[in-house]
């Protein structure tokens, strides 16, 4: 039961590791930039940031959107057409953002 467990999460791992950050941040700039931001800090009330997100968690989203899972008016229209690898590349860009947060 480890083994089969280790082998999903390096098999998980691996997929993540093969996104590419350019090719997101390419696919970002004309899918996503105009409600979160040209870096992921949306300007927009009720529109998340996505920059500094983790990237495993930004691709589950995507896909959710994708599949109807989670439901959005914009997004489910804008993610539908994204491969798995434009969601690989476009999470790998986003989390690949350093955010710093302050204390107020």
């Amino acid at each position: 039961m480890r083994s089969w467990m280790l082998g999903a999460l390096l098999l998980a791992l691996a997929g993540s590791c093969a996104a590419d950050v350019a090719a997101g941040k390419a696919k970002a700039a004309a899918a996503c930039a105009m409600c979160h931001g040209p870096l992921g800090l949306s300007m927009q009330p009720g529109v998340p940031n996505l920059a500094g997100q983790q990237e495993i968690y930004l691709a589950e989203q995507l896909k959710h959107f994708r599949n109807g899972k989670r439901v959005n008016e914009v997004m489910s229209v804008i993610v539908k057409p994204l491969s798995n690898e434009d969601i690989d590349n476009l999470a790998a860009w986003y989390g690949s953002l350093r955010v710093q947060v302050e204390e107020p």
